[in-house]
């Protein structure tokens, strides 16, 4: 990939995580800060990534990656898209949600490598269904998404679907599995647990 078509990797970290208590990017998973997960993933698959955060976003500490600074204005996932957007000197974005704890760098390359045609996205998906904090976003659906960040009633989905983006199916739908509560992040843990158990 020459320079100005790789995509810039940008982990989303701005949400307020109401439903998990608060600060989901520092929530233990297996020992381990949440966001480490997709962090890793992506930092294999691209080299390097930055992370999207508020100003009063607590992180763990993590060397070697940006924070850039999303406004806080309002806390809408369509927002930290936006800004890395903007701040990616006009290469692609490679965004992951900070919840997805089971992205492969497989997937992130697959995603960064596919060819969009003049759509403006690839977009991760499971039987036809979106996963629309994961995916390679092109500069010319920066004014989209803002004009949908704008409308904070309407679902990040839709506002993603309206784009028309290529759709990428993943080889396995748990890659797209998001904590979002206690109960989803006691799953990830015994999700992870059946991976490193011994048969």
């Amino acid at each position: 990939m020459r320079f100005r078509t790789r995509p810039v990797g940008a982990i989303l970290a701005g949400g307020g995580g109401r439903r998990i208590g608060g600060d989901k990017a520092i929530v233990e998973l297996n020992g381990r800060p949440l966001i480490s997960y997709p962090l890793d993933a992506v930092r294999q698959a691209l080299g390097h990534v930055a992370i999207l955060a508020k100003t009063d976003t607590k992180l763990p500490y993590v060397s070697g990656v940006t924070v850039w600074i999303e406004p806080d204005a309002r806390r809408h996932p369509l927002v930290g898209i936006t800004q890395a957007l903007a701040l990616a000197d006009g290469r692609p974005v490679l965004v992951c949600g900070a919840d997805l704890p089971f992205v492969t760098a497989k997937l992130v390359q697959r995603l960064a490598k596919a060819n969009p045609g003049r759509a403006p996205a690839v977009v991760a998906s499971a039987d036809g269904v979106i996963q629309p904090l994961l995916g390679c976003y092109q500069r010319r659906a920066l004014e989209m998404l803002r004009r949908g960040a704008q409308d904070v009633s309407r679902p990040v989905r839709d506002s993603v679907a309206a784009l028309d983006p290529v759709l990428l199916e993943v080889d396995d739908p748990n890659e797209l599995f998001d904590v979002d509560s206690p109960a989803d992040l006691l799953q990830a843990a015994a999700m992870l647990d059946r991976r490193v158990a011994p048969y």
